[in-house]
């Protein structure tokens, strides 16, 4: 699917350093700033880690949760996606489809950690007003041995818990927006309960599947 290809290069840059990360600050520490620690803090820990380099689920799993997925608004994030639908959900099926949402992201992670090579990640200069609870940061993958940088923007959201990301824009697309269109014509067919399996069916064929280690 090219919206899960989409996922794996959002996901795989969060795994990339391209520059010195800053130490660790408090809860509100700038958006930019976010992503290049967690990126440094992942890439690390792929790289010392042989078996997260082998494609070991569980070791990847418990990574993507520890370092990851805190800094992800899932629930905003599902919301954009399933849009004017988000408010027939009932508040079960709102959880249950936040849920599989994000169990999708994990799965497809665990496929993109195992794979990093030699890319690293650049940012652009942050420019935001000092009362800004909503920015984009941008960066893009440089790829080795000369390949096409890959351009990708991050979507953040000031909370009283810190900045989140919710949104993520891989070569032009905003993957919310193509998220939306998707959820649209399953809960057209099959109704929100539809949405919920067909995710809960897909994240089982991801679990199922082996990552493949990476190359020596």
């Amino acid at each position: 699917m090219k919206i899960l290809k989409k996922w794996y290069l959002f996901l795989m840059a969060l795994c990339m350093a391209g520059v010195a990360a800053s130490a660790h600050a408090s809860s509100m520490e700038a958006p930019d700033a976010l992503v290049k620690r967690i990126s440094k803090e992942v890439m690390d820990a792929a790289k010392a880690n042989k078996e997260i380099k082998q494609g070991n689920q569980k070791q990847i799993y418990a990574l993507v949760e520890n370092t990851i997925f805190p800094h992800v608004n899932f629930q905003r994030m599902t919301s954009l996606a399933a849009g004017r639908y988000w408010r027939q959900a009932t508040p079960e099926q709102k959880e249950q489809l936040t849920r599989e949402f994000r169990d999708l992201l994990v799965y497809t992670y665990a496929n993109a950690v195992s794979k990093i090579d030699n890319q690293r990640l650049e940012f652009k200069p942050l420019r935001m007003s000092p009362n800004a609870t909503d920015v984009v940061v941008y960066s893009r993958i440089i790829q080795p041995r000369g390949g096409e940088p890959i351009e990708l923007s991050y979507r953040m959201e000031k909370t009283d818990n810190g900045w989140k990301i919710y949104d993520v824009n891989v070569l032009g697309a905003w993957l919310i927006e193509t998220y939306k269109g998707t959820f649209a014509s399953e809960i057209s067919r099959s109704g929100i309960d539809g949405l919920i399996n067909a995710l809960a069916q897909k994240n089982k064929q991801l679990a199922s599947a082996k990552p493949a280690a990476a190359k020596k």
